[in-house]
């Protein structure tokens, strides 16, 4: 049986992680084969649409490659925020894996077999012994080296992990940014980060609450109109301005889709000083556009 929040290896129920409301959500994406080419990240788009589902947007990602030491200093300065961070790859047995030690020096904190992911990892090498119709021997050194895939940070909690029960951990720094560490499997990775989400973040979510209201902009430039959008997020503030332009749009052709994004409260207040401040300009206006996650 696959690891639940109410799987009695896992704490129950799992206690809270910081952050509180309020904190970013960022991404760290880890490996060598991302930045040469070799494969394709495909955990941004889906952490994004992860997060928006949620009503919750991604504030930052940062790439970084198999270094020990560039992958400690992101870490450091994710613990030292006070965001939520989801970090992709890394955390297996490997040589070339790294991320585990990186975050345990990252906090300054020994590295230690988590007994709860010692047991998931014995439990899935009995799995694959007899799913070969072999005898699980936990002596032999394979399977003595596997547990390394369960040695974490002091004080980390686990991820479960539904596709093979090896799990990820999540850990928190002294000012409150809380890593989640998961595989850079997507199939293992992107069920994990959702039960991450549902269950330490559920307080942050915003569904429904989230809006974006634009208009299609024809035959202006971004300069002319920054002053406009510096005034709507100083009178309007903690509202959002944004401005896409586009050249070769199949539908508008060139234009700009100018509008303000934030609660339902705050866009109803700067939309109409939005469309007020545009009127001077005597620019063509299109369709108007509402997006509400």
């Amino acid at each position: 049986m696959n690891p639940t929040p109410t799987d009695p290896r896992l704490p129950h129920p799992p206690p809270p992680l910081r952050p509180e409301p309020g904190g970013a959500f960022g991404l760290i994406i880890i490996g060598d084969e991302i930045l040469s080419g070799k494969r394709a990240d495909k955990h941004l788009p889906k952490v994004i649409e992860l997060l928006g589902a949620r009503g919750l947007s991604l504030g930052w990602a940062d790439y970084v490659g198999d270094s020990p030491q560039r992958i400690t200093a992101a870490l450091e300065r994710a613990f030292a925020s006070d965001n939520v961070v989801f970090s992709c790859g890394g955390i297996g047995a490997t040589p070339d894996d790294h991320t585990r030690q990186c975050a345990a020096r990252a906090l300054g904190v020994d590295l230690q077999l988590h007994p709860q992911a010692q047991a998931l990892i014995e439990e899935r090498m009995r799995d694959v012994a007899r799913e070969q119709g072999q005898v699980w021997d936990p002596d032999r050194p394979d399977n003595i080296h596997r547990l390394n895939m369960g040695v974490f940070p002091a004080g980390a909690q686990i991820i479960p992990n539904p596709f093979n029960k090896i799990p990820g951990f999540s850990c928190t720094g002294a000012v409150g940014g809380a890593v989640h560490f998961v595989p850079g499997f997507p199939v293992m990775a992107w069920p994990m980060i959702e039960w991450v989400l549902d269950t330490h973040h559920f307080g942050q979510f915003r569904k429904g609450h989230w809006i974006e209201q634009s208009v299609i902009v024809f035959g202006a430039m971004e300069a002319a109109l920054t002053p406009l959008m510096e005034a709507i997020e100083r009178d309007h503030a903690p509202i959002r301005v944004f401005s896409l332009p586009s050249v070769d749009d199949p539908t508008y052709g060139r234009h700009i889709e100018l509008g303000v994004k934030g609660s339902a409260a705050e866009v109803a207040r700067a939309w109409p000083a939005l469309l007020a401040g545009l009127q001077p300009f005597g620019l063509q206006l299109g369709p108007e556009l509402v997006r509400t996650v």
